[in-house]
């Protein structure tokens, strides 16, 4: 059973950084750059940022995913994802799919892609735009770990 403990805590370790990165990103990186005075230089301040948090991030979401699904294999849990009062194994895996296709595959791209052509059209309003994204993917995974931590201590929605 130290094998599971050991996935839990690597789990867990992944999921600080990671999603603290995101509320860190969501609450204090856009609102600033929102109120620079240069939205052209904001965004590509917030391209240099993006860029070094992705590479971390994407350690992060490897560690959490190859654990998670470590621990769902090593403790035989895979018919909860049939149960609905365990939704939040669900969103833990829609949430980490999401994230993991915006850091491998979106965020690369996009980087190309700004890499490619100077971006012109940069206001405060898209980093408000942006602010907005990153608060709804916060937010989803906030209550996905409220929901994994009473969950996994045993506090289910009833029902059969």
């Amino acid at each position: 059973m130290d094998d599971i403990v050991f996935a839990r805590v690597l789990h867990v370790l992944g999921v600080v950084p990671w999603i603290g990165g995101v509320a860190m990103v969501t609450f204090v990186l856009l609102p600033n750059l929102a109120r620079m005075q240069s939205a052209v230089e904001a965004m590509a301040f917030f391209s240099r940022f993006r860029q070094r948090f992705a590479a971390q991030a994407r350690i992060y979401t490897l560690i959490v995913g190859l654990s998670g699904f470590y621990m769902v294999y090593a403790l035989g849990v895979w018919q909860r994802f049939m149960q609905w009062q365990y939704w939040w194994m669900h969103t833990m895996v829609f949430i980490w799919l999401l994230f993991s296709v915006m850091l491998f595959v979106m965020e690369p791209r996009s980087r190309r892609q700004a890499a490619a052509s100077v971006q012109k059209d940069v206001s405060s309003e898209t980093f408000v735009r942006i602010q907005r994204k990153h608060l709804f993917l916060l937010l989803l995974s906030l209550i996905t770990i409220a929901g994994a931590v009473a969950g996994s201590h045993g506090w289910l929605i009833a029902g059969s």
